[in-house]
């Protein structure tokens, strides 16, 4: 049982989930997620972190309306947008990148379009097609079709995940530039601390199955500012705070 309500301020989110279990083949419930607390400010950018199969994207899901099966609340804005990039691009194969990106957002302004498309780099592959596109310039598009929705929340589930270091580090940066840019309520599911940490104004650190919020740590610096030794710092101290255990 749960309850959807709209959230009174742009881009505000509340989660509240006491319990969310599957049935499996066998028939008996598996609990995925217990007393979970989940609140965004608007504009902040929050990373979840976690180990493999602790629940990340079952609560993307349930934030995104895609699993209702619950028990707790969801606020989210009144009519506002929302973009997701899942793991996987899940482009049309048979439409080119263009027109993937039009498909979700039929109505948007050419220009903002084409300045979407220089951002992320993807300006001479306007008219090619997913089987043409390497990995990562297939998440590229899988991003601009977030973006063109203007979102006033985003979510991310592991975006960068397969992606060789260089790339994903390229493309961190353009998605901070776009973040960055739009102010967009933000949370990013992410099992990479280095990315939680550069990318992140806040982290949540959840346990193992059934998950739940082992520690919130804030980051203060501002992404912009942040040196070698701040992130370094900072991963000393969410990785002390795994080795402490629950």
């Amino acid at each position: 049982m749960n309850d959807a309500r709209p959230a009174g301020e742009a881009g505000l989110l509340e989660l509240r989930i006491a319990r969310k279990a599957y049935r499996t083949a066998s028939g008996e419930s598996l609990e995925v997620l217990r007393d979970i607390s989940l609140s965004l400010a608007p504009g902040e950018v929050c990373a979840l972190v976690g180990p493999s199969g602790c629940g990340k994207t079952t609560m993307l899901r349930i934030i995104a309306g895609l699993d209702r099966d619950y028990d707790g609340t969801l606020r989210r804005p009144p009519d506002g947008r929302l973009g997701m990039v899942f793991q996987e691009p899940r482009l049309l194969p048979w439409r080119s990148v263009a027109d993937n990106v039009r498909l979700i957002a039929p109505h948007a302004d050419a220009a903002e379009l084409a300045t979407l498309f220089e951002v992320l780099g993807l300006a001479i592959h306007q008219a090619h097609y997913p089987g043409e596109l390497s990995l990562g310039l297939a998440r590229r598009v899988a991003i601009a079709r977030a973006f063109a929705v203007k979102p006033e929340l985003l979510l991310l589930d592991e975006p960068f995940v397969s992606l060789d270091d260089a790339l994903a580090r390229r493309l961190r940066e353009e998605l901070v530039l776009l973040v960055d840019r739009r102010s967009v309520t933000t949370l990013l599911v992410t099992h990479d601390i280095d990315e939680a940490v550069r990318l992140g104004d806040r982290i949540l650190l959840l346990s193992s199955r059934p998950a739940h919020v082992l520690a919130e740590m804030p980051v203060l610096t501002p992404r912009a500012a942040r040196t070698d030794d701040d992130i370094a710092a900072i991963k000393a101290a969410i990785a002390s705070r795994i080795a402490a255990g629950p």
